[in-house]
């Protein structure tokens, strides 16, 4: 408990000398561990005879009243009973006045951290993605060629990496929820580098599942879970154009797509493989160190809203947590997150295959690899408009509307895909401009929604579970496509089955609950 006496230092200003004895949280043994915060606000204070609590403090500027030492952004230590000086800048001191309880200001740079995060993870996001998940597409026909393996068999491997981050998902989420998301892109990176670095040795159908398991893990631990989850965190009333920024960061590994097919003709594509591995060391690791857990740990609040003055009720309270929060137990009890499960589940089915099988769909049409190549760069980069675009729409006429029109865009998309050959390219005109807003708008929406309807309190498990659920889909979509081609010798049975599926997404989105219904739950603390 903190201490806290009344005095006079001048004839202007008065302070509040604390007493340290110990924090509730925070400070142990001690010290009062400040462990590499971002710029954090400056604390100012004033008080009246009494005792109040301050719980998670991240000071930038203290002065010690016996050293007269100012502090900033250092691991600080004290000893017990030392004093505190917290200089205010209020109203005169006079006499008889008696202050109420305690007001905290804060005087924040003039960029919110949060968008630090956000623009570190489209950066992770653009690298991972580029050459893990769309840069496939392009080493998919090289090792066919080489190894004479069946595009089943190929193109299994992405579904066991999709299966194995759909089972991390959830333990993932809930990683992130305790440990926050350094440590874990940190290690994600490495990971995803030591995949592409036994996958430029690759002597066996083993060893290629195996390497895509490394690259599995390594990306469940810096890929979307992780990152989407740090900025639902450090946003609320944003966190639609937040997300809908992040998510832009994966439509834009379309622009790698190109370059990746470029160092398979040139290198081939073993030498390719260790080359994009390596360039993880030099651009996921060292963006890691910019992540960041919960804005209240370093003094922030979401969207870098200044926190509402607290009571004065002998314990103070800095900040007062009006969100609505589910718990991951009453999610699962929930109708609305199956749907929005469920849903997810369908739109992993048909984007997963659709991004393996664009460039072998394509060729088996006689249309050059070139592009082939450049069709599946505009895709994902044009989905961006869709991410953009929905996170804005979103907020103004409802997420579940705009994630609906998602579901019926890429209906549209997918059946134009399977009507395209050699005499009708022009049909990727519109394949490209309805899947990729349907595609994009759906990445963004999907993640508002989870956040709007079950808070920031569980959303790494909770998003971590919808995910799991998730790549179910992506780990039989995938398969299918190359199987129905392996066996007709034609994908286009299977992109007419797969749109109708989209169809049955969209019904989903449109009946899932209200949000009332959640609200109701978050009442119900034993449910």
């Amino acid at each position: 408990m903190v201490k806290m006496e009344q005095t006079t230092t001048s004839d202007v200003f008065p302070t509040t000398l604390f007493h340290l004895r110990s924090f509730s949280k925070g400070i142990k043994r001690g010290e009062a561990p400040l462990r590499n915060p971002p710029p954090s606000p400056l604390i100012k204070g004033r008080g009246k005879k009494g005792e109040g609590l301050l719980n998670n403090l991240s000071f930038m500027s203290l002065h010690i009243m016996d050293t007269g030492d100012k502090i900033e952004n250092h691991h600080c230590r004290f000893s017990f009973g030392q004093v505190l000086v917290f200089t205010t800048q209020d109203e005169p001191h006079q006499n008889g006045v008696s202050y109420p309880g305690m007001n905290v200001t804060q005087e924040r740079s003039r960029v919110f951290y949060g968008w630090y995060i956000v623009g570190a993870s489209v950066f992770i996001l653009l690298y991972t993605g580029g050459v893990v998940h769309f840069g496939f597409t392009a080493v998919f026909e090289p090792i066919a060629e080489e190894f004479q393996w069946s595009y089943a068999q190929i193109s299994l491997a992405s579904s066991l990496r999709g299966l194995e981050m759909g089972l991390l998902a959830p333990l993932v989420g809930f990683l992130v929820d305790r440990w926050g998301p350094r440590k874990l892109t940190f290690a994600g990176s490495i990971l995803v580098c030591m995949g592409f670095l036994v996958l430029s040795q690759v002597s066996s159908l083993a060893m290629f599942y195996g390497a895509f398991a490394l690259l599995a893990t390594g990306m469940s631990l810096c890929g979307g879970t992780v990152l989407l989850t740090a900025v639902a965190n450090w946003f609320r009333r944003k966190a639609g154009i937040a997300m809908g920024i992040v998510a832009s960061g994966f439509g834009l590994g379309g622009l790698l797509v190109p370059v990746v097919t470029k160092l398979i003709d040139v290198l081939e594509w073993r030498k390719a493989m260790l080359t994009v591995g390596l360039g993880m060391l030099v651009t996921v690791l060292p963006l890691s160190f910019l992540m960041r857990h919960k804005p209240e740990q370093y003094g922030y609040q979401p969207d870098g809203e200044a926190s509402n003055n607290v009571e004065s009720t002998g314990i103070q309270n800095l900040t007062i947590d009006t969100e609505i929060n589910i718990t991951a137990k009453q999610a699962l009890r929930n109708r609305a997150f199956w749907h929005l499960a469920f849903a997810s589940l369908c739109h992993a089915f048909v984007i997963g295959a659709v991004i393996t099988h664009m460039m072998p769909y394509l060729s088996s049409l006689g249309i050059a690899r070139s592009t082939s190549s450049l069709v599946a760069l505009i895709l994902p980069v044009t989905s961006i408009i869709g991410r953009l675009g929905s996170g804005w729409l979103g907020d103004r006429l409802g997420r579940k509307l705009v994630f609906t029109v998602s579901f019926v865009l890429m209906t549209a998309g997918v059946f134009l895909f399977g009507y395209v050959d050699i005499g009708r390219m022009w049909l990727l005109v519109p394949f490209i401009i309805t899947l990729s807003l349907g595609w994009g708008g759906s990445v963004t929406t999907r993640i508002t929604l989870l956040r709007e309807y079950f808070g920031r309190g569980s959303f790494g498990i909770i998003f971590g579970f919808t995910s799991g659920i998730m790549m179910l889909g992506h780990v039989t979509g995938a398969p299918l496509a190359g199987w129905v081609f392996d066996i007709w010798g034609s994908y286009q049975g299977a992109w007419l089955g797969y749109g109708a599926l989209t169809l049955v997404g969209a019904i989903l989105v449109l009946t899932i609950p209200p949000f009332s219904s959640t609200v109701q739950m978050s009442d119900q603390p034993g449910t």
